[in-house]
């Protein structure tokens, strides 16, 4: 199960009232989605986490993942909030994330490079991956790599997959190092955003042990696969956007597909991708709740010690 209690250093992405009177709590640094309690201890850290938020101020927050509760909150001293300071590189020039509406997505534009999908980052990237095969043979090492199995393992640290609640920007940081560097390829980042009114990222995690876990964003690396198809006479070269992510899926999926996912309505009648975005590999975590900056870990020390955290952890 999720752990009763975790300690973190974060900055405020957002409060939202949902129709019960209910105050949601959302942290740049966690895609979980936290409720504060009721009365007149949630009113109280409420005023204090906006406070927070329009001050652009970190904060340390005890949340309860197992609950989706925020417990409690301390301030930072000068110390403490310089060196959190030092950790937050920002992403230079990211893309605007854009609206979509999965149920009027045509697949058959939707994912392909260059028709459906237009983005700077591409720029980024020249080598294409060449065919499907090699994109599955990508997924597999990666998934080969969940802690849940116990290793040996062929990078360290392990990532753990089946700790889907928290951490998916580790995860795809992790896989980003791994496709650039045993495989040689560049790859970008997909993000989903739950972030209009009371909208959330929702799945059901079947490969966990089924429960329901709500995020309000979403990160997975994607990339770019060469396919080849036959049509009679007709020889087509497309190029696909096909996402990686071991954490819900069992191969790599077309993008429509991915974002489709996150909308399980039987977990949430909330469930609904806002807007989507995809940004260069560098990208690590948003910056703010509108999706149009993030933060970076050029040398990957966040990512491996989120990693480290969550590697004995599991979902439901």
């Amino acid at each position: 199960m999720p752990p009763r209690s975790d300690v973190g250093i974060v900055t405020v992405a957002a409060l939202r009232e949902r129709d019960d009177d209910q105050i949601e709590c959302l942290f740049n640094e966690r895609e979980q989605i936290f409720r504060l309690p009721l009365g007149k201890q949630g009113a109280a850290l409420a005023e204090r986490l906006e406070t927070a938020r329009q001050q652009g101020r970190p904060v340390k927050a005890t949340v309860n993942p197992s609950r989706a509760r925020l417990q409690a909150l301390k301030d930072l001293d000068g110390r403490e909030q310089r060196a959190f300071q030092k950790t937050r590189e920002l992403l230079e020039g990211p893309a605007r994330p854009r609206a979509v509406n999965t149920k009027a997505i045509d697949p058959t534009r939707f994912n392909v490079v260059g028709v459906g999908q237009r983005w700077p980052g591409f720029d980024f990237c020249s080598r294409v991956v060449p065919n499907y095969k090699v994109a599955q043979d990508i997924f597999e090492f990666c998934a080969a790599q969940t802690c849940s199995l116990g290793g040996p393992f062929a990078i360290n640290p392990c990532i753990p997959f089946q700790y889907v609640i928290d951490g998916c920007y580790a995860r795809a940081h992790k896989m980003r190092q791994v496709i650039e560097t045993r495989y040689g390829y560049c790859c970008e980042k997909v993000f989903s955003f739950a972030n209009q009114g009371n909208d959330s990222l929702a799945v059901q995690a079947t490969k966990w042990g089924g429960c329901c876990v709500t995020w309000w964003f979403h990160v997975a690396p994607l990339l770019r696969v060469r396919v080849r198809l036959q049509l009679g006479p007709i020889n087509l070269q497309l190029v696909l956007a096909l996402v990686i992510d071991p954490g819900m899926f069992d191969k790599p999926v077309l993008l429509s597909s991915w974002l489709g996912a996150q909308q399980q309505q039987s977990c949430d009648p909330n469930a609904h991708v806002s807007m989507y975005s995809i940004q260069t590999g560098s990208a690590y975590m948003p910056a703010n709740y509108a999706g149009t900056a993030f933060t970076t870990d050029p040398n990957y020390s966040q990512t491996d010690a989120t990693l480290t955290d969550y590697a004995g952890l599991v979902t439901c």
